[in-house]
């Protein structure tokens, strides 16, 4: 699951492809994954505000009056991480590609400015 996760935000992998090959795994261990790699991908813990985070919201690939993109938009990170997993099992897969998609937009960030002479990360060296 990491890897398919990683390889889509790193454009190894086709976003809509990716998503169909994530589905089958369990949401809750999904959810907690995703929730944790948005968080670790934003470089000022404190501000999710940032420029990639909104451009994230701004552009996920679903229409924005979707429950998901609407708690998102609505409210503060935290409070809106902490929403999504109690909503309807009929949202799961709207959840799941938001955040999927802000975790590609913010670790594509995250990897052109403070990991651009080399990280650590071994998850930014997928081939």
């Amino acid at each position: 699951m990491e890897e398919i996760i990683n390889k889509i935000a790193q454009d190894k992998l086709d976003f809509k492809i990716g998503l169909q090959q994530l589905l089958p795994y369990n949401f809750d261990e999904l959810f907690v994954t995703l929730n944790n790699y948005i968080i670790n991908s934003i470089p000022n813990k404190t501000d999710y505000n940032t420029e990639a985070y909104q451009n994230a919201l701004a552009t996920i690939p679903l229409k924005p009056a979707y429950t998901p993109i609407v708690i998102l938009k609505t409210y503060p990170t935290k409070i809106a991480l902490s929403k999504l997993p109690l909503l309807p099992k009929s949202e799961n897969i709207k959840t799941i590609t938001a955040l999927l998609w802000i975790f590609k937009i913010t670790d594509t960030e995250r990897r052109n400015t403070e990991c651009k002479n080399g990280c650590g990360h071994f998850w930014h060296e997928i081939y």
